[in-house]
């Protein structure tokens, strides 16, 4: 088993203290404007709430067929929090037993857990925008209104954006740390051999 250098192992110390902020600041963020609502609405998606203009945004989606958006459809949110508490684990973990074996499973799990949240968001997106009720106000024929995984997309006469909020980009850093300290490790043990 190789051990870790100094920098190594600070590089993985900060990776793991970048996620603590999960918990403090929004990870995701949806916004939408209109005509009717030139300063936009929005949302945010934390570890384990919604906030902002969701009532709003429940009762406009609501007219299209869509469902009410609560804190309650999304099981996610029961286990965000022990799934980001594991993975700080597993990062200091990683730090102290300094071993390079370590930041490869260390970065094998930040990267899945930022795979699978997007495929997650992907099919709830999915499942939402698609299973409309027949019998709302305004029906579209054909019409679906999935949001945007990552980016912009127009949905009848509104503007949509999602992407990652402070938080996410956070995540972004820590698994960028994560994979540049392996790809370190990686090179320096080739140079050695």
């Amino acid at each position: 088993m190789k051990n870790l250098t100094p920098l190594s192992r600070l590089l993985i110390a900060l990776s793991t203290l970048l996620m603590v902020a999960a918990y403090f600041v929004p990870l995701w963020q949806i916004l939408m404007w209109a005509p009717q609502y030139p300063e936009g609405l929005e949302m945010k998606i934390w570890i384990n709430n919604i906030t902002g203009d969701v009532k709003i945004i429940s009762a406009l989606n609501h007219y299209i067929g869509m469902r009410h958006i609560e804190v309650s459809m999304f099981p996610e949110f029961q286990y965000m929090i022990y799934i980001v508490g594991a993975l700080i684990g597993v990062g200091l973990v990683t730090s102290f037993i300094n071993r390079r074996s370590m930041v490869v499973i260390y970065t094998v799990l930040i990267v899945a857990c930022g795979i699978g949240a997007l495929v997650d968001f992907y099919m709830w997106g999915y499942d939402y925008g698609h299973n409309l009720d027949p019998t709302a106000p305004i029906v579209v024929p054909g019409m679906s209104y999935q949001p945007p995984l990552i980016g912009t997309k127009q949905l009848l006469n509104f503007t949509a954006f999602s992407g990652p909020d402070i938080g996410g980009w956070i995540f972004m850093a820590a698994g960028l740390l994560a994979v540049g300290t392996l790809g370190y490790e990686f090179y320096l043990s080739r140079k050695k051999s």
